[in-house]
């Protein structure tokens, strides 16, 4: 999250200046359209490192040429419950909607729709695509693989990337069920946002370029896996997953072989990274409303179990749009490096 002091702006306004910025850069109507989409909810739900503070960066990537301004999607079937989608080397958030939406078809009929991105980009949070497909009445997983920024559990330097996995599911009457984490203790855009607050970052998640464990964003060079010092083993085996169904499943790029996301010189090739999703339709199982009404239960049951003093039991999600619905009451915090690229 941003800073408590950050100054907000009314969700309009950003959402405006986003786009005027994005258009002003040459993307495509389609394509700009989907990276607001995924901006503005990790921006209204509070995953500020994945928010409109990465406009900048794409604006200087579409400029460069790693980019494609224009992409053409291509959807090349596979099997009866599978499918690729070739992103055109554009926004990877336009690729990653797609995918849901091609997940979508083939779950209706297969049960499953299992759709693997390739020649895609950085798509952001991972949560946004997951959140598609639940808002639609089926369970979505959605996953990518990174450039290497995260050590191994004991290693000492970069192997995985902060491969989030995210999972969302439908709920009656209420909105979705959403889990959205990454596999390092935190994401390396996180590290960022402290160097633009210079605000020290946590114990146990991040480390210099020997693999002494800091809190100074500054020094920091690498992330630890999730789990940090003691129990990184969990997070680090977590990111292999990530790879697994990212990456080697869909035949692009492994996380060390990435031409890294910040810092080099080449902003003119494509990167060519993977992306999942995965999309199951209830009805195809125990049945929509058998689901429903499970899902509820178990909710409810989470919900009201007991708690420790000055405690809160929380199910995936509920921070997530108290947060939203605080934003959009009160506005989205910026952090300064963003608030003078939007002229805000």
């Amino acid at each position: 999250m941003t800073d408590e002091l950050s100054p907000r702006f009314a969700e309009d306004l950003v959402r405006a200046r986003v786009e005027a910025r994005l258009a002003e850069a040459g993307a495509s109507e389609a394509s700009r359209a989907a990276a607001i989409k995924a901006m503005i909810h990790a921006s209204l739900v509070g995953v500020d490192s994945h928010g409109v503070r990465l406009t900048g960066h794409y604006c200087k990537m579409l400029g460069g040429g790693r980019l494609n301004k224009n992409p053409q999607l291509k959807v090349e079937s596979r099997g009866a419950g599978s499918a690729m989608v070739h992103g055109d080397d554009g926004l990877g958030h336009y690729a990653a909607y797609r995918a849901v939406e091609v997940g979508i078809e083939l779950a209706r009929q297969a049960g499953v729709g299992a759709v693997g991105i390739k020649h895609s980009s950085h798509l952001g949070a991972a949560g946004a695509y997951a959140l598609a497909g639940a808002e639609q009445g089926f369970v979505t997983f959605a996953t990518t693989n990174t450039d290497s920024m995260v050590a191994l559990y004991d290693g000492a330097q970069k192997f995985h990337g902060t491969n989030p996995l995210a999972f969302a599911a439908p709920v009656p009457n209420a909105r979705p069920w959403l889990l959205d984490m990454a596999t390092s203790s935190i994401p390396l855009n996180r590290v960022l946002l402290h160097r633009s607050l210079d605000k020290a970052l946590p114990e146990g998640v991040a480390a210099t370029a020997d693999g002494e464990p800091t809190t100074d964003p500054h020094e920091a060079d690498m992330l630890l896996p999730l789990g940090g010092v003691d129990y990184g083993y969990k997070g680090a085996a977590l990111a292999g997953v990530a790879t697994l169904f990212s990456a080697l499943l869909t035949g692009t790029t492994l996380d060390p072989d990435f031409i890294p996301m910040y810092g080099g010189d080449d902003i003119s090739t494509p990167r060519n990274m993977g992306h999942f999703v995965l999309v199951i339709d209830p009805d195809k199982f125990a049945g929509r409303a058998v689901f429903a009404a499970a899902i509820g239960s178990y909710l409810e049951s989470l919900r009201g179990s007991r708690v420790r003093d000055g405690g809160r039991v929380m199910a995936p999600g509920d921070r997530e749009w108290e947060e939203m619905d605080r934003r959009k009451a009160e506005g989205i915090p910026v952090d300064p490096d963003t608030v003078r690229f939007l002229g805000l």
